[in-house]
């Protein structure tokens, strides 16, 4: 039988190290919105465009067609708002993009919300400008 002998490396002192956390206060942030037929998708981020907070209907709690409702977009509107405040932004800018019925519900809540100062609505979604040929005609 042979035996091996035990490592002869000193035991090392665990040294618990304590992670500060650090936030940064930015003046103003930018509120993107992606309002699709099925989920709404709110993102706030810095003026650099590093995301700070972000939510979507399904995030918040609501499953399939739910998601898909204005209430669930204000829903999360307000949780987003809620995880920005902690980074002190008080202007937003804010970019709507897609066709669903978020973007309705987005305005409404901003109107009503006295917190922060809207300095910019932009509609950013994507027009096509005549698009790809159209398929021919179907001869029946």
């Amino acid at each position: 039988m042979t035996n091996k002998p035990k490592s002869t490396k000193p035991d090392k002192a665990k040294k618990n190290k304590v992670k500060k956390n650090i936030t940064k206060n930015f003046a103003s942030g930018r509120l993107y919105v992606k309002a699709t037929f099925n989920n709404t998708l709110v993102t706030v981020t810095d003026p650099k465009g590093n995301v700070l907070a972000w939510a979507t209907s399904g995030k918040v709690g609501f499953k399939g067609s739910k998601k898909s409702t204005p209430f669930a977009a204000t829903n999360a509107i307000s949780k987003v708002l809620d995880d920005s405040k902690k980074f002190g932004i008080k202007k937003l800018s804010v970019f709507i993009n897609g066709p669903g019925v978020g973007r309705d519900a987005v305005l409404r809540f901003l109107r009503g919300s006295k917190d922060y100062e809207i300095e910019q609505i932009s509609d950013i979604t994507p027009i096509p400008h005549n698009g790809p040929r159209p398929p021919k005609q179907r001869r029946v």
